[in-house]
């Protein structure tokens, strides 16, 4: 976000007002938000959202039981998704073999 209000500081100074309009609409519990937003650090693979989020969520009544479940949930959901998007994307397999597509120029 450095560069972003750097360079781009109008942008910035308002994407900086999304939790405070976030805030103050949901109905959401402080526990849940911090739970799934600990999920959403796992997928976008941001290691200081995922400890905030961590401490967010014990100190918002999570045990680390919940937050464990919420891994798992999570690592679940993925394989779920990879598995049915990479069978969706391959379809017909053995059509494909049969194709003339090239990996690697030789």
């Amino acid at each position: 976000m450095r560069l972003l209000a750097e360079c781009f500081p109008e942008f910035a100074n308002e994407l900086d007002k999304i939790d405070e309009v976030y805030g103050a609409k949901t109905s959401l519990d402080e526990k849940t938000k911090q739970l799934f937003c600990f999920a959403m650090a796992i997928k976008n693979r941001s290691k200081p959202c995922l400890i905030k989020h961590f401490k967010g969520a014990l100190e918002a009544g999570a045990t680390v039981r919940d937050i464990a479940e919420i891994m798992a949930l999570t690592f679940r959901e993925s394989a779920g998704g990879d598995d049915c998007w990479t069978h969706d994307a391959l379809g017909d397999f053995k059509q494909i073999m049969k194709e003339n597509i090239k990996c690697c120029p030789k």
